[in-house]
C-alpha cells in the first residue's frame, strides 16, 4: 500500500512539474535585454493592453512593447513567462498579468522606476 501511494505521489509530481517549477524559480530577466526596465507583452486588439499603454504613458514610464501576435521573440518570451493572456508586464523581475494599475504602480515603486 505504501508503495502505491509513493508511486502515485511521484506520478503527480512528474505530471505537475511545469507548474511546480514555475513557482520555485524566478522569471527570466528579459528586461536586461532592453534599455527600458518595463516590457509590455500585448496585442493591438486588446482593450486591456490599450489601458496599460495609456497608464504607462500617463506616468511617463518608458517601456518596450512586444506584439505577441507579430513578434516571434515576443511570443518566445511571453511563453517563458507562462503567459496565457494579455497584457503581461515585466517590470525588472516582477511579472504582472492583466491590467492592474495598483500592482503596476507598486512594482514601479519597488523597482525605483517612479517616485
Amino acid at each position: 500500500m505504501k508503495k502505491m501511494i509513493f508511486i502515485g505521489v511521484v506520478a503527480v509530481l512528474i505530471l505537475s512539474w511545469g507548474k511546480i517549477h514555475h513557482f520555485i524559480t524566478a522569471p527570466p530577466d528579459f528586461a536586461a535585454l532592453h534599455e527600458e526596465s518595463v516590457i509590455l507583452y500585448g496585442t493591438s486588439w486588446c482593450p486591456n493592453c490599450a489601458q496599460t499603454r495609456k497608464f504607462l504613458k500617463s506616468g511617463n514610464v518608458p517601456y518596450f512593447e512586444y506584439d505577441v501576435d507579430n513578434s516571434s521573440e515576443g511570443q518566445r518570451q511571453f511563453k517563458a513567462l507562462h503567459g496565457n493572456g494579455v497584457p503581461v508586464l515585466l517590470i525588472n523581475n516582477t511579472v504582472i498579468r492583466g491590467y492592474d494599475p495598483n500592482a503596476i504602480l507598486h512594482a514601479l515603486k519597488d523597482n525605483q522606476i517612479v517616485p
